[in-house]
């Protein structure tokens, strides 16, 4: 949909008649996070947002400390609008940068350039935005070391609380996937990633997760729960969501993707999809989640959130300790920094 194509009054209503038959899965649990996806949120208003945060507080149980992100493009930044986006109870953004080199955004099929994002910055902060996280990749066609460093190096003069950086990943069905261009050969990488992080740490970011980096007290709660094999609720078209049940069985599920179709007044069911999460599938699905953590897991978490003992997998803990994956200090394991580099291989340790 073009922007004026959106009917904003329609899809509110679709939002709150998806909260009011979703909010049974929430069994009266507070909403401790939000986020709003999509990366285009100057399609909808700041009343739009507002009316929303209302509905969801009237038929869910909101917390007053509620994390309330929304997910922005650098080149659809508005300043009177993210105004009203804080006013409406925005607290946080993210910001998808990736890179701030424009020859690399060209690459990307990205459409904002360095300059966009730099001055996105000024406007958010001014519009009363101080908790935001900056989303940076490396790992790019033709990038050199130097490069990712002036990335990581200009982004931290921003001053983000909280930075996102990870891996360019060729998925099917792209033209990079199609054409795969020239990226950084593996020795090239593990050099980007160790300069990296140590720029990240004398900054004062905190690696908290493969990929995120915070300032005290500045880790994506929204986030977390993912990586704590929590659940949330799926609200608006392309929304996922995962549900663990009081009797411990637990599910995934999707709405619709496309706008139109989630609007249509025909349709029965805004749920696309809903698929069982088996329970011999629950202990490698917690592990794919929680050993992303640096700090990783309590033991308690795993049978809390799969409501299985922790003996059926302590025997593959322990040979991971022993092979230097995982480290294991009275109830916590965490994954070694030899476990987070091989994460694939440390998980297949798991697969039976």
């Amino acid at each position: 949909m073009e922007k004026q194509d959106i009917p904003e009054d329609a899809y509110l209503d679709k939002l709150v008649s998806d909260i009011i038959k979703d909010k049974e899965w929430a069994y009266g649990r507070p909403i401790e996070s939000i986020f709003i996806g999509g990366g285009t949120p100057s399609l909808m208003s700041g009343d739009f947002y507002k009316r929303l945060l209302e509905s969801l507080n009237q038929h869910l149980t909101l917390s007053p400390t509620a994390e309330i992100t929304m997910e922005a493009n650098p080149g659809a930044i508005e300043a009177q609008r993210f105004s009203s986006y804080r006013s409406a109870g925005i607290n946080r953004l993210s910001l998808g940068v990736q890179s701030f080199q424009d020859e690399k955004l060209l690459k990307l099929g990205r459409i904002h350039t360095s300059d966009n994002a730099q001055n996105a910055i000024d406007v958010i902060t001014q519009a009363g935005f101080d908790n935001y996280n900056i989303d940076l990749m490396h790992g790019l066609p033709n990038q050199s070391l130097q490069d990712a460093c002036f990335d990581l190096e200009t982004a931290i003069k921003l001053n983000p609380t909280h930075l996102s950086w990870y891996q360019l990943t060729i998925e099917p069905n792209t033209e990079f996937f199609s054409r795969p261009p020239s990226l950084p050969n593996e020795d090239d990488l593990c050099d980007i990633i160790d300069a990296g992080q140590e720029l990240i740490a004398q900054a004062g970011y905190n690696q908290y997760e493969i990929s995120a980096y915070a300032k005290p007290d500045k880790q994506s709660r929204h986030n977390m729960n993912y990586w704590k094999f929590g659940d949330y609720l799926a609200i608006g078209a392309g929304a996922h969501g995962k549900i663990t049940q009081p009797d411990g069985q637990a599910f995934r599920y999707r709405k619709v993707r496309q706008p139109n179709h989630y609007l249509d007044t025909n349709r029965l069911s805004t749920t696309a999809a809903i698929e069982t999460i088996e329970s011999t599938a629950l202990p490698l699905e917690f592990l794919m989640n929680t050993l992303r953590l640096t700090h990783g897991f309590h033991q308690d978490l795993f049978e809390q959130t799969t409501g299985q003992p922790f003996s059926i997998i302590e025997k593959s803990i322990n040979e991971t300790v022993k092979e230097g994956l995982l480290e294991r200090e009275n109830k916590v394991i965490r994954p070694t920094i030899k476990g987070r580099m091989y994460l694939n291989e440390l998980l297949e340790r798991f697969l039976d």
